[in-house]
């Protein structure tokens, strides 16, 4: 069992996103929100954070109606494709666990190395006894996900994502790309597109909308093991596991890192989704950072929502 890692080591400066009395980025866009306090905050929220993290592209969704409440660089995150990296996971992880493909207790070990065709994907969790979904979930094991999706039949990696609407454009942006999946042919070929790093390019909005959709179906069968363990992976994942910068902003969140870059090479680019508040989610809080980590794009989210209306004094 690995033990909870002390949030001294995720220790970020929210402070200097509360900077006060800067304009508002030119790229920065909200949607009309009736001009309640609890918009107008997330409007300052997003303001703030884009000033301190200009190339972050983020993104504020409702859970409920959908509704785009703010966001930055809204243009740049609906026409940018990326390599998604882990956030596939709670995806693939869900699929599997509510059509009854795959036994939540069922354990995998991780030696922390791993390669795939060309790709070196090692671990960076910690050293682990052979993790079950939750865990596996919460420290985002490459092992485990590619052992899980090594196991899918031809088309059923992509009836896992297209059934959570991540392949289909949103409509939350203009002239928005369209997801790019290249239909998996043989098992190395769907662990790596399930790890996010070959074979599928998608954008932010999409990725945003797949959570709503996810998030959606958790409240709807709550007492489901699949609801469970994916609900307190991604719960686990932003408290204490390979999310858990999310956590700093003083807002319970689920929700997901993901590292990746372009299949051509090059910088890493990371993402971050989260579900928030985690007891009982209401919106979608989506970033991504062109040039970082997973990481990075947590601590955005943090600072977030450190200045959001759900911070409690």
């Amino acid at each position: 069992m690995i033990p909870r890692m002390p949030r001294a080591v995720l220790i970020v400066t929210l402070a200097l996103l509360a900077t006060a009395g800067r304009t508002l980025p030119a790229q920065a866009h909200y949607a009309d929100d009736g001009g309640t306090s609890a918009a107008a905050s997330w409007r300052s929220a997003v303001e703030h954070v884009a000033a301190k993290a200009p190339d972050a592209r983020i993104l504020v969704l409702d859970i409920g109606s959908g509704r785009l409440l703010a966001s930055a660089r809204l243009a740049e995150a609906g026409r940018t494709l990326a390599t998604p990296g882990s956030t596939l996971k709670p995806l693939i992880l869900y699929y599997a666990l509510r059509l009854g493909r795959w036994n939540p207790e069922h354990r995998v070990a991780c030696g922390r190395q791993m390669r795939i065709g060309t790709h070196q994907l090692n671990c960076a969790h910690p050293a682990a006894d052979p993790m079950d979904a939750e865990q596996a979930l919460t420290w985002s094991c490459n092992s485990y996900f590619a052992e899980l999706a090594g196991g899918f039949t031809p088309g059923e990696l992509h009836r896992a994502l297209s059934g959570r609407g991540l392949l289909a454009a949103t409509g939350l942006a203009n002239e928005e790309s369209v997801a790019d999946f290249r239909e998996p042919q043989t098992r190395v070929q769907n662990q790596l597109a399930a790890l996010g790093v070959e074979g599928i390019r998608i954008t932010l909005p999409e990725l945003a909308e797949a959570y709503r959709s996810l998030a959606i179906e958790l409240k709807a069968h709550p007492e489901t093991p699949a609801a469970k363990v994916v609900g307190a992976g991604l719960a686990d994942s932003a408290s204490f596991g390979m999310a858990g910068a999310a956590s700093l902003g003083g807002v319970p969140v689920s929700g997901k890192t993901g590292t990746a870059v372009a299949e051509g090479g090059g910088v890493t680019h990371g993402w971050f989704v989260g579900l928030a508040p985690a007891q009982a989610p209401t919106l979608v809080v989506a970033v991504y950072v062109p040039v970082g980590r997973g990481s990075d794009a947590a601590q955005v989210a943090a600072g977030l929502l450190a200045l959001s209306p759900m911070r409690k004094p």
